[in-house]
């Protein structure tokens, strides 16, 4: 996670007096619509620096992380005379800033370190957050993309919680009554049977249907495994003195079932609406 100290090494960086490098207004809203889909000129109505400094404050870890990034892309390619010493320019130039070469490294170390703790699963969490539109979905998405490396025992705990809230959410939206008594294995039974995913209604006469009935079964695993999981080492449940918090490398197992299970699951209710095999209510 990028802090709110080291947003401000990249704002030093790219604010120039209220501009953006080298950017109009009309070329800034492109590249950032192109980048995070917001235009943040359009967004905010202020200048280009104002609105980088409001959106930064605004977004999300993944769309912080992704238009920074893809600004530095931008300075390495336009500004290299600040930083590559086999590029200065032997004048002066309004356009570069020799003294700005400290900060893009420190910039450049930034991204660098955030690309090696990203985790593959970042596009499926942002994909979960703008379908499940509630702000509690949203921030149990950034929890668990979060403290899965800071806080392993947080993230299993979180990674059980996001698979009920998906199948909450598939059922309630349907018009069926979930029940509080029902537990993990009861609410991926439920949303299996009304998307038609369940090992028990594959035809035993379609193609692979040994195959797919094994997949299908494992969905079910999957769910059961990971809440038993967060049983033994996850968070909400009182621990006795002797506990030890799981590796991080379970965590991250945890996190990614979670999220390729509840990602799988949208996307079949998704399309069982499309299909005309479900409707929304």
């Amino acid at each position: 996670m990028i802090s709110d100290i080291e947003k401000g090494k990249f704002l030093k960086l790219f604010n120039r007096g209220g501009y953006v490098l080298d950017f109009s207004t009309n070329g800034f809203d492109v590249f950032t619509m192109a980048s995070v889909g917001v235009p943040l000129c359009q967004r905010y109505q202020v200048s280009k620096g104002q609105s980088l400094t409001a959106f930064l404050y605004d977004a999300s870890d993944a769309q912080t992380f992704k238009l920074l990034s893809d600004l530095l892309d931008y300075y390495e390619e336009n500004y290299r005379p600040e930083f590559d010493d086999a590029e200065a320019l032997p004048y002066s130039s309004g356009r570069y800033d020799r003294s700005n070469k400290g900060t893009y490294l420190r910039c450049r170390e930034i991204i660098d370190r955030e690309k090696a703790h990203s985790t593959p699963f970042s596009e499926t969490a942002e994909y979960l957050k703008g379908k499940f539109s509630s702000e509690y979905l949203d921030k149990q998405i950034d929890l668990l993309s979060r403290m899965r490396t800071e806080n392993p025992t947080e993230a299993i705990g979180k990674s059980k919680e996001l698979i009920e809230s998906c199948c909450k959410t598939i059922l309630e939206e349907q018009g069926m009554a979930v029940e509080k008594s029902w537990d993990v294995s009861r609410l991926i039974s439920e949303t299996e049977k009304l998307l038609h995913v369940s090992a028990k209604q594959v035809d035993e006469n379609a193609p692979a249907a040994k195959h797919v009935k094994k997949l299908l079964g494992n969905l079910h695993g999957v769910a059961v495994g990971v809440a038993g999981f967060r049983n033994e080492f996850g968070s909400g449940h009182g621990k006795s003195a002797s506990f030890r918090a799981a590796p991080v490398r379970h965590a991250k197992l945890a996190v990614g079932c979670s999220l390729t299970l509840c990602e799988y699951l949208w996307e079949t209710y998704e399309w069982r609406i499309e299909t005309g095999a479900l409707s929304r209510r």
